[in-house]
């Protein structure tokens, strides 16, 4: 915040006291979603236990679900006149612009249809190429060689490391509906200190992956049972320069894919068995926090979560710590 002119003066350095948050400052987002969240809660609204950027309402008759993301807001119901009440409630107290049915949001693309909807990022995708100047390179078959692995040291650094940067950034946020992307994107974001031309050869390799992928996604089937499943794994010592693990895993609500993770373990593990069983931890806690999201959605899930793992002594482990023999590696 700058004093207007006239005001300044090295030997009296002043200030400005403001009596309420100005759009700019640092605690301008907090001070908005306070208000925006004060407001909703005073309409009625309850604040979600899983994702305090979710708000629902509902009676006997009725559900509410809003998602908030700064000053951009999904609103579902499934009574329209609902929907109608809360936008006019929204627009006497802030004045807001109603885009419609969803078909975009933050770069997402949806396509909603009577067997389900999709989710895809394709003009975004389009855009990363285009800005890379890959949109008419040659496609491949897959993102990151199988035998690839990256190293800190193993090549000359770049000297302009922000054009690095600034592409797995982009593609971090692709991973958002592209989880065949998440273990690349994550190995090639170990870098970003430092990176080289090893690690930029291997982002492009990603970019012409994309050229060949552009309108795949995420569909969630509107006609299968709600049931939670995950699948868990991890290598062992997958990083050549720290030995430590990559844990990765996927959750399916019924035949849907709607969560997965690939990421370096914080410790270096002692064994395979060990680095395992914190998949395992990592997955079972992603688990928990859907089935507290469902219950804040109102979605029943009486039945236990299923996870499978490739790891039967860490599955042994998991179900019945008695198991000191494979608990004799790890803490």
């Amino acid at each position: 915040m700058q004093l207007s002119p006239g005001y300044s003066s090295p030997t009296d350095p002043r200030v400005c006291k403001l009596k309420k948050s100005l759009y700019g400052l640092k605690q301008a987002s907090r001070q908005w979603f306070s208000k925006l969240s004060s407001s909703l809660l005073q309409f009625g609204f309850i604040q979600g236990k899983s994702d305090s950027s979710l708000f629902i309402k509902h009676n006997s008759n009725s559900f509410i679900a809003l998602l908030i993301y700064v000053d951009d807001v999904i609103l579902a119901s499934n009574n329209l006149v609902d929907i109608v009440t809360v936008k006019k409630f929204l627009h006497d107290s802030f004045t807001i612009k109603g885009l419609g049915e969803l078909r975009y949001f933050l770069g997402i693309e949806v396509a909603r249809s009577t067997k389900g909807i999709t989710f895809c990022q394709r003009k975004y995708a389009l855009d990363i190429l285009q800005d890379s100047g890959f949109s008419d390179c040659k496609p491949v078959a897959f993102p990151m060689e199988f035998t690839l692995k990256l190293s800190a040291n193993d090549s000359s650094p770049l000297t302009n490391p922000a054009q690095y940067r600034r592409l797995v950034g982009r593609l971090l946020y692709l991973t958002i509906t592209r989880p065949d992307l998440s273990y690349s994107v994550q190995a090639l974001s170990q870098f970003m200190a430092n990176p080289s031309s090893n690690h930029l050869q291997a982002t492009e390799r990603v970019l012409r992956y994309i050229k060949a992928t552009l309108g795949q996604g995420i569909f969630l089937s509107a006609h299968s049972p709600l049931h939670l499943k995950a699948y868990s794994d991890s290598d062992w010592g997958g990083c050549i320069d720290t030995r430590k693990c990559i844990t990765g895993f996927t959750v399916f609500l019924s035949d849907s894919l709607i969560s997965w993770k690939s990421k370096k373990q914080p410790t270096v593990s002692r064994s395979s068995v060990e680095s395992e069983y914190k998949a395992l931890a990592s997955t079972t806690c992603e688990l928990q926090w859907l089935i507290y999201l469902l219950a804040d959605l109102k979605v029943p899930h009486p039945q236990a979560f299923l996870l499978y793992t490739y790891s039967k002594p860490a599955s042994n482990i998991a179900s019945n710590p008695v198991n000191m023999k494979e608990q004799s590696t790890f803490n």
